[in-house]
């Protein structure tokens, strides 16, 4: 099987949201109130843009996603009964990117 790198990623988040099917949904964020990662019981959002904003290696211009980059990353396969994709964690969270079956 294929390593899942952030490049596998904003590639599969640019052709999704080309083809208008990309989703996501944050699992968990950093509070800054209490210093440190608390769980979200959020629902899938669809994302509503017209392209990535490549510009913002962070975020990708799509609130809820965050990158911290230099292998602070890790990514993992989601799938479940509705949506397939990817699940992101690092320091500020975690989130999941897909497309809805």
């Amino acid at each position: 099987m294929k390593k899942v790198t952030l490049a596998t990623i904003k590639s599969f988040m640019k052709r999704e949201l080309k083809c208008k099917n990309l989703y996501t949904k944050q699992l968990s964020t950093f509070d800054g109130m209490v210093d440190m990662v608390t769980d979200r019981d959020d629902e899938f959002t669809k994302v509503e843009l017209k392209e990535l904003n490549l510009e913002n290696r962070n975020n990708l211009g799509i609130r809820g996603v965050w990158f911290v980059g230099h292998s602070g990353d890790g990514f993992e396969d989601y799938a479940d009964d509705n949506y397939i994709g990817y699940k992101i964690y690092n320091c500020c969270g975690s989130f999941i990117v897909a497309f809805k079956k």
